[in-house]
């Protein structure tokens, strides 16, 4: 799977553990910064993120700040983006089965490396459910209010 993966200076640490896992399973990963741990914006990065998501460059995203929470609503803000904030694996398997989550976030401060990577895995490996859940997701790109 074609992975891309950003943060902002807080989480600098963990984008580099988490790109080294993905890669270790097998997966193309965009690493689309920041490279150092200077101080950035995370909305620059979430934007960037949710861009390659949103035009096929990558099938899925990993967005990651202190939080998780700044960056979450960055990428967010494209209608082609359904990024879920997680901080456990039931929460990430059901970001894919119910709401077809394209994205995750998480947050460098609040959530270890191992859960960052049982997350990780609960993500990739659940599909969407589909069926009466389809018309709710399609919503979420499509609002009708």
């Amino acid at each position: 799977m074609r992975i891309a993966i950003a943060s902002d200076h807080a989480a600098i640490e963990l984008k580099a553990e988490l790109r080294e896992y993905l890669i270790g399973l097998g997966h193309e990963v965009a690493d689309l910064g920041p490279e150092t741990a200077d101080r950035v914006d995370y909305p620059d990065f979430g934007y960037k993120l949710a861009a390659a998501v949103a035009d096929g460059t990558v099938e899925r995203g990993v967005a990651l700040c202190g939080s998780g929470i700044g960056i979450s609503i960055a990428v967010n803000r494209n209608p082609a983006c359904r990024c879920a904030l997680v901080s456990e694996p039931l929460s990430a398997a059901l970001s894919r089965e119910h709401n077809d989550a394209n994205c995750i976030a998480m947050g460098a401060r609040l959530t270890g490396v191992d859960m960052a990577k049982s997350c990780l895995d609960a993500f990739l490996s659940t599909p969407f459910a589909g069926g009466r859940h389809t018309g709710r997701v399609e919503k979420l790109s499509h609002p009708t209010c």
